[in-house]
Parts: C-alpha cells; structure tokens; sequence
C-alpha cells in the first residue's frame, strides 16, 4: 500500500481528535489507588534454559485486581551489581513468548523485563500464560471492545494497571537499579509505553515503536484493518453507540497519556503503515509533553516499521539514559 496518510508536513503538526475526559487524572489515580490495595506479591523462580550468558526468572506479580500476571526477567549471567532495566510490553495477540526468546536488551548489559498480556498470547509467537479473569458484556472477537460499554470495565483499564505494575515489579529485584529504568515496546506495546510513561513519575526513558491506542476517533475511521476495526465492526452492530464507545476510548488514549509525558522518548512511524496509522502516532508524538523527544520515519515500511534498523537507532539513543 503506498502512503494514504496526511503529507509529512502536515502530520508534523498534527494532534489528533481526541477530547480528554475532565476526570482523565481522577480516574487513573483511582484505578491506581485500588490496585495498590493488593500486595505486589513478586515471585523470581529461576529458569533452566541452556543459555550461558542469560539468566532467566519467571515471574509472577499482582495486577489489576490483584490478578497474578507472569512476566520474565533476563540478566546477563554473573550480574552482581545492579543494572539499568528495560521493562518491555508486547504486540497486539503476543504474549512474553518463551524464556529463550528476546535476548537483544540482556545481551547489552541490562536487566530486561518482559511483560505477559493478560488474555492474549494466542496469536503469534512463543505464547502467553496470563488469563483475564474478568468476563464483559458481549464483545466482538478480539479484545478491543471487551467492557467498552464503561471506562471501569474496559479490558484496557487492566492492561494498562497491569503495565504499571510490572514496572514496580521489575524494581523489586535487587539486581535492577530503579533508578534507570525505561519503558518501550511496538504496536500495542507502544501504546503501553506511552502510558506508562505518564503514570509512572520516575522512569529514564520511553521508546515506543509504531504505537498502537492512539487517536481512537481517527483510527477506527480510517483504517479497515484489525485491531482497531474490531471497534467498527462492534458499532456496526451496535448503532448509534458511536459517543458512548468514543467516551470510553478517550481514558486509553495515548494522545492524552503523551501530554503527561514526563521523559525523554523516541518514536517511531511508517508512512504506509495501515495498521497503526501515521497520523495517529504523530498525534501522541506532537502532544508528548516532555521536550526531549524525537520521532524517526520509515518512509516505505508498513507496520513492521524500522524493524532491525530501528533496534540498532533505539540502542544508539538509550545509550544516552541508560
């Protein structure tokens, strides 16, 4: 598909649809304020892997809810001080694979901690091993309108909690130094990132790759593809929902995560990219509230994006912080 978005002139000043809720902070502090409630509960347990450089943990800590949510962490064998952590979310439909898999950020001397999806993990990849324990009211297949009728039931609300608390799960460790510690991922995973990045005050870092959530009232209109099409597909069922679904996405929405963006980030894009459309990713990248930011642009590359040549900018530019 060749470009089909704004001209790059006009998407760099681009800021999205979106209107923020006016209890936007109300409603996260709380969300935040109750999953706290629940003691983290983290559990390290030791893998046996075959790999010579890598130790590997599997890990389980309370969520949302205080839902048991898995995880790994990898550190470079005979680590004994403590290291910068990566705290990674993961694509729409993955889950945190297996413990082998995903070496790049413990191989450069850092802690790596990789977040399982609550309910995904069934599309690609190695595989996941968290369950969402929260039922909705009927859904199309997917898990982008599940509980979209409320803010309080949207499966989001706990992915997002969930993303917040693998980050103070990932410090607990006594080999990860809090103190440096960035938050990235792709897709969905970048989403995630972006809210993180406004939630958790004290990060180094953020890089978020192709971002998914963002711009909800452009998105579902303008691509055909999943998963945001799940949302059209719903309306088309449900008629005349169109304001109350557009209320409920406004709590997610990563444009309104980046203008609390509180950290140096890195974005990425792709100008044929139809899954997470250009225009919505400039939107959070132009609302980012913090000034150290930079965005690269992968003209000709759908959503895979800058792939490994984006992972090879991405160490560059981590070097700086952690």
């Amino acid at each position: 598909m060749p470009q089909f978005d704004l001209p790059l002139d006009e998407l760099r000043a681009y800021h999205g649809h979106s209107t923020e809720p006016e209890d936007f902070d109300a409603f996260w502090q709380k969300t935040l304020q109750e999953t706290r409630e629940h003691e983290l509960d983290v559990r390290f347990e030791p893998v046996v892997t075959g790999l010579s450089t890598i130790q590997v943990y599997d890990v389980t800590f309370r969520g949302f809810g205080g839902h048991p949510v898995r995880g790994w962490l990898r550190l470079p064998a005979g680590a004994t001080e403590p290291l910068p952590v990566v705290v990674e979310f993961v694509g729409y439909g993955n889950g945190r694979g297996l413990a082998h898999e995903h070496l790049l950020w413990s191989s450069t001397g850092r802690a790596h901690f990789v977040m399982d999806t609550r309910g995904q993990g069934s599309a690609f990849g190695g595989g996941g091993a968290t369950p969402d324990p929260v039922g909705s009211a009927p859904a199309y297949p997917g898990f982008m309108t599940r509980g979209i009728e409320e803010p309080e039931t949207y499966y989001y609300r706990r992915v997002i909690t969930d993303a917040v608390r693998a980050v103070e799960a990932a410090r607990t460790h006594p080999l990860t130094d809090a103190t440096r510690t960035v938050a990235l991922g792709h897709s969905q995973g970048g989403g995630l990132s972006l809210a993180v990045g406004a939630l958790v005050p004290d990060l180094v870092a953020v890089a978020s790759d192709t971002p998914f959530l963002c711009d909800f009232p452009r998105a579902i209109k303008m691509t055909d593809r999943h998963p945001y099409r799940e949302v059209g597909l719903y309306l088309k069922t449900h008629r005349g929902r169109s304001a109350e679904v557009l209320r409920t996405l406004s709590y997610f929405d990563g444009v309104h995560f980046a203008a609390r963006g509180r950290v140096p980030a890195l974005f990425s894009t792709a100008l044929e990219d139809q899954t997470c459309p250009p225009s919505t990713v400039f939107a959070a990248f132009n609302t980012w509230a913090h000034e150290d930011k930079a965005i690269e642009v992968y003209d000709f590359n759908d959503h895979e994006g800058g792939g490994p040549h984006h992972e090879a900018a991405k160490l560059r530019w981590l070097s700086s912080y952690a």
